[in-house]
This record gives C-alpha cells, structure tokens and sequence, in this order.
C-alpha cells in the first residue's frame, strides 16, 4: 500500500500533518508528489522528513494529472490518496485494507472524514460517504449542501456509496489503471466524483468504512469562497452528468441542470457574489466549447446505468429536498428514494 500527498506550496501543511501520517501508517510506503512548488517544501521534506519518498512534477499539474503522472511511477496493489491538510488516527489503514482484502469487487474506498477545527462534526469533503441524487448533485451522509451533522456514530457502518472523496481515497491500482486514473480536463473538483461512477458503470464498487477515522482541514487549495472553485465546481458538474449519465435520462437531466445553474447565478447576484455569478457563466461556456472531448468520453465508456441501478444514489431531488423541505441530515431523506442501495452481505 502507497499514501500518496500532492503538495503545491504546502510546506506548513506538511510540517503540521505529516507527522501523524508517518507514525500511524504501519508499514506503508509514505510518497510526497510535489507539483513544482516554489515555496520551500522540497528542502522541509528532505531536511525533516527524510524517510519520505519524493516524485518531482516539472510543472504545476493540478490534481488530476499531478496523480496520473505520478501513480504509474509507484509500485503498489492499493493507492491512498490522500491531501496534505489530512491527520490521521491510530491503526487507521487497518479497515481500509482489510475492506479491500475482503471484498475483491471494492475498486474504492474512504474512511469517515470528519472536520479538524471541529473533531465532533462531519466534514465537508466525504463525511460519512458520498452519494449523488438523480440529477447528479453530490452529497455526503453526514452533510447536506453546507450543512453539517455531529458524529454521533450513527455512521460507523461499512456499505457501498456513490462515491469516495479525493481527500482520503484508497483505490485498487489494476482498477486505477484500467480506467486510465482522473478525468485530466477536470483539473480539480469533482474528479474522484467521476472516478467513482465510471468504476460503478464498468460494475465495480465503491465503499465507505466507518471503522476508520481521519480528520480534514479541507480548503487548503481553493476555499469555497474563491470564484475560481465555484468555476471549476460548476463545468465540472455539467461534465460529470454529460459523462456518465445513461441516454434514457441524459437530455431531462442536462436541461434541468442548465436551468437551476441558471438560478444560481442569479443568486449568486442578489447576494452580491458577482464573481460567482460570472463564474457559473464561464463554466458554461467552456463545457459546450469542449463539447465534442466530452462526447468522445462519453462514448468510450463500457455503458452508463439508469439511476435506480447505481447504489448511492437518491432518486429525488436533493435541492428540492433540502430548500423546499427543509431536509438538513441525511437520515430525514425518504430511505424509499434509495432503490439500489442493499444490506451488506455478509
């Protein structure tokens, strides 16, 4: 098993986090993937951290192809991905490994992510399991839009989700590499989100375990204030759906998107998030711009299955459910709504 850090300019990070990464991961190989930082993070690793392996990017990469770059480089049966601004528990591999040994169809999997400023609550990114509703909004047990729940062990279990979160993801490396790693044009933001159901359309599985227990900072690269986020987050969720989403739901889902990125720009505007605003526009324009590269993606899938088929996945609206309803915690969600979700078998 290989943890793998991407690092760009965060040497503080390292300094506060490695630490815990480096005394509680057995056995495991630790690899910083450093994509041409200009601060001073290769001389902290080398001077601090000199059991720490290094891979050296020329350029900044980005996420996505910082890893696709990288991973062919390392040796490994399980990949961890895991960001810089991550402390881990005691004994914390232990469950993941053993998920992976035990159940062969798991190709991805996450712990439970809970927030470092607030050890009681969910974090935003992955909390108890990521799941999608059937317009393809994501969404986490544990954290609905930016509402959050406190951990109360009420998702300790081990059960197939959506998706698993790029903050702390372990991946088979056969299952990485057969489906050629992260979607590159994605660049950041929702890329483990697409990883995920393209391994569930090639009918893989993707796990949550609760046994396991880090703990994120979470925007340690873009707030989600930043316009740029907000960017990134909006194309990347057209992608996402243009992608992966099977023909007989394509063009009512794709449409409806449309219409409710729409109004939120138009909120965005009311509330004075101009930048935001322009942003939702830009990544219109740039999704039908790159129109025909996701076309060609789209068709060299194996197939997309029909949303009652893909376990994780909420068969209502989710923005409905929460600004309409007032649904704030996963389990006021109609548990009807999840057609392909099944007990673990044993």
């Amino acid at each position: 098993m290989a943890v793998v850090i991407l690092n760009w300019n965060g040497q503080a990070l390292l300094r506060r986090f490695l630490p815990s990464v480096l005394a509680h991961s057995d056995a495991a190989r630790i690899i910083v993937v450093d994509n041409a930082s200009t601060d001073d993070s290769r001389a902290v690793l080398a001077q601090e951290f000199p059991t720490v392996e290094i891979l050296r990017h020329a350029g900044n990469l980005g996420f996505c192809e910082g890893y696709n770059q990288a991973l062919p480089q390392i040796t490994a049966k399980y990949y961890v991905l895991l960001n810089s601004d991550v402390a881990v528990t005691p004994g914390w591999l232990r469950p993941m490994r053993e998920l992976l040994e035990q159940r062969p169809a798991v190709a991805a999997c996450q712990p439970k992510i809970l927030a470092h400023a607030d050890p009681t609550s969910f974090e935003y990114a992955g909390a108890g399991g990521g799941y999608l509703d059937r317009l393809g909004y994501p969404f986490c047990r544990g954290r609905l839009f930016d509402t959050l729940e406190k951990d109360l062990g009420q998702y300790n279990d081990a059960r197939p989700v959506a998706w698993a979160t790029g903050a702390c993801m372990f991946v088979r490396a056969e299952a990485w590499h057969a489906l050629g790693g992260l979607e590159t044009k994605f660049f950041a933001h929702m890329e483990e989100i697409d990883l995920c159901w393209r391994l569930w359309n090639a009918d893989q599985e993707v796990w949550y375990q609760g046994s396991s227990t880090v703990y994120h900072v979470g925007g340690g690269t873009l707030h989600k204030s930043n316009s740029r986020k907000t960017y990134l987050n909006f194309r990347n969720g057209l992608a996402l759906v243009y992608k992966n989403v099977n023909s007989r739901e394509l063009t009512g889902i794709m449409a409806t998107r449309l219409i409710l990125d729409w109004v939120a720009a138009l909120r965005f505007l009311t509330q004075g998030a101009t930048g935001d605003a322009r942003a939702v526009l830009r990544a219109h324009r740039d999704f039908f711009r790159n129109r025909k590269y996701w076309q060609q993606q789209r068709r060299a899938a194996p197939r997309q299955r029909l949303t009652p088929e893909r376990p994780g996945v909420y068969n209502g609206s989710l923005v409905w459910a929460y600004f309409g309803q007032e649904v704030r915690a996963f389990s006021q969600l109609d548990s009807a709504g999840f057609p392909a979700d099944r007990k673990p078998k044993p």
